[in-house]
């Protein structure tokens, strides 16, 4: 999991498909197969995971930033459209 942005408001992590490769004498386990991002609402205590393509979107978003840094606000107002499918309330382990 790397964290790609954090401010006051959000967070938001990529969490990347077979990370950690099993070992070769281990039993075959399902892998994951896709990537996906996780974006936090640090005001509402909620979270969202995006998976599939939705993923596939916010990668484009974050691949056109990469090339035109965006402001603060610009991704804050992108992020803030994500909140209405923040369901999840944040567990801490």
């Amino acid at each position: 999991m790397n964290l790609l942005y954090e401010s006051d408001a959000f967070a938001v992590m990529h969490v990347l498909a077979n990370a950690s490769e099993s070992d070769a004498s281990a039993p075959s386990k399902p892998k994951l197969e896709r990537h996906g991002f996780e974006i936090v609402d640090k005001r509402s205590g909620k979270e969202v995971y995006l998976d599939g393509s939705w993923a596939e979107m916010f990668q484009q978003k974050i691949q056109v930033w990469q090339q035109h840094t965006p402001t603060q606000e610009e991704v804050e107002d992108t992020l803030d459209g994500y909140v209405g499918l923040a369901q999840q309330p944040v567990v801490v382990h």
